[in-house]
């Protein structure tokens, strides 16, 4: 007895708003339909068993005056009424009542003979009774049932499809805020629900659009506030700092000179790296899409990066960054070169470097580059990527977990946004046994 309520919740819970809404009003209207019918239904009947009982007593009462004149019953003034004495028909509660001095009636509608009964003593205990067939009024009855079925079954119908129209409608509008909401989240701060529904109205969807609209133009107006004061200050302080950077180049040779040749080293590409970011939130970057073999693309980038890394699926596989320590060979079984790719050679250098530069910050060796088809994988052997960096995606300023090491968490931030320059996709994960994978999937051409 549980079971089918429940079956009944998730089903409902299952489907959609536009559906939930016209299944609950066609409930609604069917329940209001078989209320409206049922009152209906019993007005008529206690209008017919009314005029039934009193035509009845009206025979009854005639029957009786001729009988009591003429000690028999005259059938000609009965008319379709069947006058009997001690009619062995007759129902029983109607007898006895009957018997103890009263006038009374019967009216059965319900079994295959419909008929109303009328009866009275007269004497010596006899009782006297007329019985009138109900058969018209029957088929009138059921008749008039048919028609309160067929039109609440036209309601029903039509006010479910009233409702899904409606809902419908509001579910179109509250759909397309969702995907509104989706583009801003997804970086689209200009995109905006605008006016729904009626125009001019003010319900609860316009609202809500109205709501979602201006948190977006508030959002946008931060963001834009934020990006603007990060490249002021990257731009404020690369003129300083290429001051800093020359004098450092005329102090004497020393080791404190080699401190500040590294500390003002740092703050350069910090400040490089502020202005590369303040310039991918803006979207003013333009990529330069040119087809490439991956391979020899990726093996030459390795090599540029510095980064101890050995290659695998390339032309030329082995460890870079280890002079005379390369060799030819697929261990892997990849194909050579790789796939022929669409992409921006200078912006896949600055992905897969990154990539490169944070495996060896933050990971532990050894460090290895992996071409499979168009899709290129940077692994170390270190702690891994803490779980925060793979739900959320990287985040500036925040390296995630102490034992990947201290940063500035751009490098990460960087990747990602030339990726999405490129129209290409890199993927974060924590393969087994130990260590971090980064993959970059680049369109084919």
């Amino acid at each position: 007895m549980r079971a089918l309520p429940a079956r009944g919740r998730r089903l409902l819970r299952a489907l959609g708003l536009r559906w939930k809404i016209a299944v609950l009003l066609a409930v609604g209207c069917s329940l209001v339909a078989v209320t409206i019918g049922a009152l209906i239904h019993q007005a008529r009947v206690r209008q017919v068993a009314d005029a039934a009982r009193k035509s009845a007593t009206e025979q009854l009462v005639r029957v009786r005056q001729v009988y009591e004149l003429t000690g028999r019953l005259d059938f000609d003034k009965v008319g379709e009424a069947d006058a009997r004495i001690d009619c062995p028909a007759m129902p029983g509660p109607l007898r006895e009542a009957a018997l103890s001095g009263r006038r009374t009636t019967y009216l059965d509608l319900s079994g295959p003979h419909p008929a109303v009964w009328a009866a009275r003593p007269v004497g010596g205990g006899r009782v006297l009774s007329v019985r009138q067939a109900l058969t018209a009024e029957q088929a009138e009855l059921a008749e008039l049932d048919g028609q309160l079925i067929a039109s609440g079954t036209g309601v029903v119908a039509l006010s479910a499809v009233g409702g899904a129209l409606l809902a419908s409608r509001l579910s179109k509008d509250l759909r397309s805020a969702a995907e509104t909401a989706r583009r801003i989240s997804a970086g689209d701060l200009d995109a905006r629900i605008g006016a729904s529904g009626v125009p001019g109205s003010r319900d609860e969807v316009a609202e809500l659009s109205s709501a979602v609209d201006t948190m977006a133009a508030s959002l946008q107006r931060r963001l834009e506030a934020e990006q603007r004061f990060t490249a002021d200050v990257a731009h404020e302080l690369r003129t300083p700092l290429t001051g800093l950077h020359t004098a450092s180049e005329l102090l004497p040779p020393g080791r404190p000179t080699e401190l500040v040749r590294d500390r003002v080293g740092a703050l350069r590409t910090l400040t490089e790296d502020l202005l590369e970011v303040a310039r991918l939130d803006a979207n003013r970057e333009e990529a330069r899409l040119e087809e490439h073999l991956l391979g020899p693309l990726v093996a030459s980038i390795t090599h540029r990066s510095g980064v101890p890394a050995r290659l695998s699926g390339t032309e030329d596989d082995g460890p870079h960054g280890e002079p005379g320590e390369r060799r030819t060979g697929r261990p892997d079984g990849a194909a050579d070169g790789g796939a022929l790719v669409r992409t921006d050679v200078r912006r896949l250098e600055r992905i897969l470097t990154n990539l490169l530069l944070n495996a060896r910050r933050h990971g532990a060796g050894p460090i290895t580059v992996t071409v499979s088809g168009a899709s290129v994988t940077v692994r170390d052997h270190g702690p891994g990527f803490p779980e925060s960096l793979l739900r959320e995606g990287p985040q500036r300023f925040k390296t995630g977990a102490a034992e990947r090491g201290q940063g500035t968490g751009l490098g990460l931030t960087i990747a990602f946004g030339q990726a999405q320059v490129i129209g290409a996709a890199v993927t974060l994960s924590n393969p087994d046994p130990s260590g971090a994978a980064a993959t970059v999937t680049l369109p084919r051409a």
